[in-house]
């Protein structure tokens, strides 16, 4: 299939190695120093680009946990002409270490993961200079990120910028009772930055 150039770049820009190295050491008792990596894989090849993604803490690399699949597609609405659904693995343990090991990722099967309906992201783009572009991820209204995760129901709100260097996520969990965050972007994005591209 022919994808258009702003899926080729969205894809471009979100594939690769991360950490928020700067914005753990300004402010190491709001921000972990995290590694993510976004590794593109081979499924839904008829109409979407796809990545894997895992995190880890710098110290734990080891110990690497939220993996999840982003299926990249054009959207087809002309306020978001792109969006990203989320997936994730049936057997997360299947895939842990992927990140730092890609070869775990050679056999990954549709079938092998769970659609998310909710976790779903309409993504615009803003020109910045020639050839150059943010792109700005958010859920549609009305719509709730939740899925089921060690016997337990999890909500959270999902969102993303990113640009050629720089990728701000706003990923956060949701207490369901209350609608306030407790884990995650709580005071502002984790700011991570491009290591290595992939």
């Amino acid at each position: 299939m022919t994808f258009s150039p702003q899926l080729l770049c969205l894809a471009n820009y979100l594939a690769g190695e991360f950490d928020n190295r700067e914005q753990a050491l300004a402010e190491p008792a709001w921000y972990v120093h995290l590694r993510l990596w976004q590794i593109p894989v081979p499924l839904f090849p008829e109409d979407s680009l796809t990545l894997f993604a895992e995190q880890a803490n710098i110290v734990k690399l080891d110990q690497p946990y939220r993996q999840r699949i982003m299926r990249l597609r054009s959207g087809g609405e002309l306020d978001a002409p792109l969006n990203v659904q989320y997936y994730m693995p049936k057997d997360p343990t299947a895939l842990r270490g992927a990140g730092l090991n890609p070869s775990l990722l050679h056999t990954l099967k549709p079938e092998q993961l769970d659609l998310l309906p909710g976790c779903i992201l309409n993504v615009t783009q803003q020109t910045l200079a020639a050839n150059s572009y943010q792109f700005t991820a958010t859920p549609p209204p009305e719509t709730r990120c939740c899925f089921s995760y060690a016997g337990n129901t999890v909500q959270v709100s999902l969102g993303f910028d990113v640009t050629q260097e720089k990728l701000h996520s706003y990923d956060k969990g949701i207490d369901p009772n209350t609608g306030g965050a407790t884990w995650g972007a709580i005071l502002g994005p984790y700011r991570y930055t491009k290591r290595k591209q992939y």
